[in-house]
């Protein structure tokens, strides 16, 4: 009735949830590791991010000018 079934056919089900947990794991560890590599660069300076301001439009340039001239003291 059981033949060739053993202990091969009761634990399959648990083979496939390893492989699927270890396919997730795998394929979440590589979406993490691409997101890294963006947020790994060196921290931005003080001008940096006052130029960057000024590029997106949320200052204008007489705001710009002043506040650049501070941080260059």
């Amino acid at each position: 009735m059981f033949e060739g079934h053993g202990l091969g056919g009761g634990f399959m089900w648990l083979f496939w949830i390893l492989v699927i947990v270890a396919i997730a794991w795998l394929v979440r560890a590589v979406v993490a590791g691409a997101g890294d590599g963006r947020n790994q660069q060196k921290p931005s300076s003080p001008l940096e991010i006052l130029e960057e301001r000024f590029a997106r439009g949320e200052i204008d340039e007489a705001e710009f000018e002043r506040k650049r001239k501070l941080l260059r003291r």
